[in-house]
């Protein structure tokens, strides 16, 4: 009896997280209207599946309250507006990361970058409605007035790039990516920063051993041992600019189109539902449309995990050429 407890109670703590996973699709899936009847005479099983389920629910419409006709609960320009500030953000943190942890390991003293590296770090630490208060005030009219004019006059050859940069107030999605790879960078820096740090030491001195530059080094030692902390930077990333809510409310607001350019507003999926909670509660289908786009959001979050976990776990470690 003891020993079972013994092998049973560690395993509760690990189980955790996954009833927690699980507890939350629950309660969206019952928020969405589905509900589940057993009858055992005669015996049948009744499913009722989410009431905004349909080919419409994935439409380019959204109009929950129109003036005439039915509501439209299409969440397409949500889906697509996530993933134009997500994936640049993603890009952008990514290639800013990889410079600072390449400068930080190989190329400052260790004195400086001791004092350095806490300074990206604490970015993590910024509630994110600073963020949202400090892009809108300060750093939005900088892109109104200044780089989206210009970006539209030197880079129209672009697809994209051209037309109207917008409005002065710069709200729009180039700000959203701005601050999304602000909020997205700390995270990425210190997976691909703790990656390189983990090349063992004789690998990088063999390398500069045999005539290699630091960068020739950082480039075919250190980068192709520490690719699956790189690439597990990446996913989480990813996730953590997906689902950033309330600065990409203050910026973008909701704005439920497709931008014609990259200067245009949009709207993402958590900043939608951030923005309409409070006039939802007066109406069910105003409810079950949130709660069904939150489990469009978490499925696409945990997809994204899942299949990066699997994508990193088929890099397996190889003989570095030349050592």
């Amino acid at each position: 009896m003891a020993a079972s407890v013994r092998r049973i109670v560690p395993l509760i703590p690990a189980l955790v997280p996954l009833a927690i996973v699980a507890t939350m699709i629950v309660c969206l899936l019952e928020m969405a209207g589905l509900s589940v009847q057993l009858s055992l005479s005669p015996l049948a099983l009744h499913v009722r599946w989410p009431v905004n389920f349909g080919w419409e629910f994935w439409g380019p419409n959204f109009n929950p309250q129109p003036a005439h006709g039915a509501a439209q609960w299409g969440i397409q320009v949500f889906i697509v507006g996530s993933f134009l500030t997500a994936v640049p953000a993603l890009f952008l943190s990514m290639g800013i990361g990889l410079g600072i942890a390449i400068a930080s390991t190989s190329y400052l003293p260790r004195f400086v970058s001791r004092v350095l590296d806490p300074f990206v770090d604490l970015l993590a630490g910024i509630p994110s409605v600073i963020y949202g208060i400090w892009a809108f005030i300060l750093i939005g009219p900088i892109f109104g007035m200044i780089i989206n004019p210009w970006a539209a006059t030197h880079l129209a050859f672009l697809p994209g790039f051209s037309g109207k940069p917008g409005p002065t107030e710069g709200d729009g999605i180039p700000l959203a990516v701005f601050v999304l790879t602000l909020m997205a960078l700390p995270i990425t820096t210190l997976l691909i920063r703790d990656a390189l740090r983990s090349v063992p030491r004789d690998l990088w001195e063999s390398g500069l051993a045999l005539g290699a530059t630091r960068w020739e080094t950082t480039r075919k030692v250190c980068l192709p041992y520490g690719l699956r902390g790189i690439l597990s930077a990446g996913f989480l990333g990813f996730g953590r600019a997906f689902g950033e809510t309330v600065a990409v409310a203050m910026i973008l607001g909701l704005n439920p189109a497709f931008p014609l350019n990259v200067y245009g507003q949009t709207s993402t999926m958590a900043a939608t539902m951030f923005l309409l909670l409070d006039s939802a509660y007066g109406s069910t289908d105003f409810l079950a449309l949130l709660a069904e786009m939150a489990l469009v959001l978490l499925a696409i979050t945990l997809t994204v995990n899942i299949v990066g976990r699997r994508f990193v776990s088929t890099f397996t470690a190889y003989e570095i050429a030349g050592l």
